[in-house]
């Protein structure tokens, strides 16, 4: 799960998404809980992974588990 933050990043970043922007798809009003979670101060809960799951279309093990790469 420590690197869950850096997979969201590659993920948003691979869409060409802003933080505003994927906050909004995600139904946030505001960027900074994305923010705190792309650089590890705050943990997902497991509603913001599903939510980030089922927007990018990728499993929750994928996101969560560490040893994953998603990146490929």
């Amino acid at each position: 799960m420590d690197r869950f933050g850096e997979k969201l990043r590659a993920l948003r970043m691979r869409k060409r998404l802003t933080l505003e922007q994927l906050a909004s798809a995600l139904g946030y009003r505001a960027h900074g809980y994305l923010s705190e979670i792309e650089s590890g101060k705050k943990i997902p809960t497991a509603e913001f992974v599903l939510r980030v799951a089922r927007y990018f279309s990728v499993t929750t093990d994928e996101l969560m588990k560490d040893e994953l790469d998603i990146c490929s």
